[in-house]
């Protein structure tokens, strides 16, 4: 059995007061793997997902996940035991129908859990970019994650991480990425920090109106989690149809 630890809202640490809004306000350096990020304020993992609403997660089509996997909600630090979390079955698994392993489009799963989350000042759901949402180059935005700090020591560490990530256009991002970069992406990063394996899935937040909204998906980049090159992202904001399309009809 596999574990895919959600993150709702920034640090799971949003309160039950509307999508996107903490109960703690977040604290980012420079704004505020995650490679060179920063602790965040407060089986075996091997994704990340976010929490949509008390019944829906969202994570990266390429992380597999099975209805036999569950869903750990309002972790932060995975050594202790003393953490309220909520442990929970997956009922159903919506993989986006034109995925593609390959070219790795379209990134992305609705999970549906057996039961509902319980809301709390700790597990709170994130807000989704809507489809007319626009997310310019050189907007900060933030992403977290249990991912690896170092991957060539493949080093895990216990505590959620975070950083700020400046976003790319993506003509931009075509410079380091070529034709892989469709316009179901959306790149951060490359800036001294990254995503690394063991974020995957997990959320590109941005600030929208005070809200923390979902702008990307952690999907991939480079092998080795270069800070100099940008992270890869499913763009949340050409996948909302189909998100919109599965949960209303499940």
């Amino acid at each position: 059995m596999a574990i895919l630890w959600v993150l709702s809202c920034l640090a799971l640490l949003s309160g039950a007061y509307g999508c996107g809004v903490p109960a703690i306000k977040p604290v980012i350096s420079g704004y505020a793997r995650v490679v060179n990020g920063e602790n965040a304020d407060n089986g075996f993992h091997f994704c990340g997902g976010s929490l949509i609403n008390s019944l829906w997660v969202v994570t990266a089509a390429h992380c597999g996940v099975l209805t036999t996997d569950v869903v750990v909600l309002g972790e932060y630090d995975q050594s202790s035991d003393a953490e309220p979390i909520q442990v929970l079955n997956v009922g159903r698994v919506f993989r986006h129908p034109q995925y593609n392993s390959f070219t790795i489009v379209n990134d992305i799963t609705l999970i549906k859990l057996a039961t509902p989350a319980t809301l709390t000042n700790r597990v709170s759901p994130v807000c989704l970019a809507a489809t007319a949402d626009a997310f310019n180059g050189g907007e900060r935005c933030v992403t977290s994650g249990w991912g690896y700090t170092n991957a060539a020591a493949q080093t895990k560490p216990a505590k959620l991480q975070q950083v700020a990530l400046p976003l790319l256009t993506n003509t931009q991002c075509q410079t380091y990425w070529g034709t892989r970069i469709r316009d179901t992406m959306i790149c951060a990063g490359a800036s001294g920090a990254s995503s690394c394996m063991g974020d995957s899935g997990g959320p590109l937040v941005c600030e929208r109106n005070g809200a923390w909204t979902l702008a990307g998906i952690v999907s991939w980049g480079s092998s080795s989690c270069a800070t100099s090159s940008p992270g890869v992202y499913a763009r949340v904001t050409a996948l909302r149809s189909w998100v919109d399309q599965t949960l209303a009809a499940n």
